[in-house]
């Protein structure tokens, strides 16, 4: 965390708006075209990984999300998409106006990483949805809460392993720091170690993601400021990289929040609003941006916050929002807290809000 500190501060120093790159930056992610097709992740939700003629991988940032092509004429017809950090029980769907168009299912090496042969006609518009089954139908659900692994990156399996021993936990929500210093090479290791986890994991990024003089994250795991719904829930995810939070990704928090007022909705983000202890500088940079941020998010009716970047485990309050900092992926612990490795499993039913919020330990 003091490494992480350090870079908040030379942050501040070099840019008035240090989240302002990867606010515009996130703009295009899910973009491209190729073979006279124009292939569009609609708000985002995967970025794209590799792209050939007639085959395109995309890196999934959420448990369902939809793919407009438009094709143009003489385009390439037959396609090859292939969905990485996808839910296990994920399908594709086509569709050409009210017509749906014939899918086939390809053998994929790993629980979630999964592949599909499509037709998308020349001179059409085709929109393609990934998603587990009744994805959009409201029923109750598990999911983990998981943050900070940083260093401890070689023995992450163990958590993996821990939470693959309970088939009801559906994906992952990451609160930020995958890695300890945010390199191509800690990157790729994190996805690496990540198949060794049977379910998906779904991320913004922390302050170590941004110690590297020249940031990926984007490029491997999409959006840092990111909404999507699962079975009539709200999840949103925030980028506080930098102890603030960018105009830009405000102005998309509004939005988000003005979608999930009515029904349950749970925020993550890596640095915390506000520290219940008040003595480690794990908050905000300005305490009237938490504070105004908070106002935005009680009005909202907010059921649900969810920090990382304090190595240990607290209980509290935001304004009488239930909150929870759960920095127990591995990166080094609080000293003689006890707390040690551990996840956060989250118990949520749209019908009735959040049910319980358990600690289970790994080590």
């Amino acid at each position: 965390m003091r490494l992480g500190i350090l870079a908040l501060a030379l942050g501040a120093a070099g840019c008035t708006r240090p989240a302002e790159e990867r606010a515009l930056k996130e703009q295009e992610i899910g973009r491209v075209e190729i073979s006279g097709v124009a292939f569009t992740v609609e708000d985002g939700l995967a970025v794209v990984r590799q792209m050939e003629p007639g085959a395109l991988t995309l890196w999934g940032s959420a448990p369902a999300f939809h793919v407009r092509a438009v094709a143009s004429a003489g385009a390439t017809e037959s396609w090859t998409l292939r969905v990485r950090n996808a839910m296990p029980d994920a399908e594709l769907s086509a569709q050409r106006g009210d017509e749906p168009l014939e899918v086939e299912s390809l053998p994929s090496p790993l629980p979630t990483e999964k592949v599909w042969r499509v037709h998308v006609p020349a001179g059409s518009e085709v929109r393609l949805t990934v998603a587990p089954p009744m994805w959009n139908q409201p029923m109750p659900f598990r999911f983990v809460a998981l943050a900070d692994v940083q260093e401890a990156l070689p023995r992450v399996g163990d958590i993996y392993r821990r939470i693959n021993a309970d088939p009801s936990l559906r994906f992952i929500f990451f609160s930020g720091d995958l890695t300890q210093r945010g390199t191509v090479e800690q990157l790729e290791e994190f996805q690496s170690r990540l198949q060794e986890s049977r379910i998906p994991l779904f991320a913004t990024l922390g302050n170590h993601e941004l110690i590297t003089p020249d940031p990926r994250y984007h490029e491997y795991f999409g959006r840092g400021n990111l909404h999507f719904t699962f079975h009539g829930v709200h999840f949103t995810m925030i980028d506080s990289g930098n102890g603030t939070l960018d105009p830009r990704a405000e102005e998309s928090l509004g939005g988000w929040l003005e979608a999930g007022r009515d029904a349950v909705h749970i925020l993550g983000t890596h640095i915390p609003l506000v520290d219940p202890i008040g003595v480690r500088n794990g908050a905000f940079a300005s305490r009237n941006e938490a504070a105004a941020l908070l106002g935005k998010l009680t009005r909202a009716n907010l059921d649900l916050t969810l920090y990382g970047h304090v190595h240990s485990y607290y209980s509290f309050s935001n304004a009488g929002i239930p909150a929870f900092i759960s920095g127990g992926g591995g990166a080094i612990p609080e000293q003689f807290d006890g707390i040690g490795r551990h996840f956060l499993s989250v118990d949520v039913d749209p019908a009735v809000g959040v049910r319980t919020v358990s600690l289970v330990r790994v080590d």
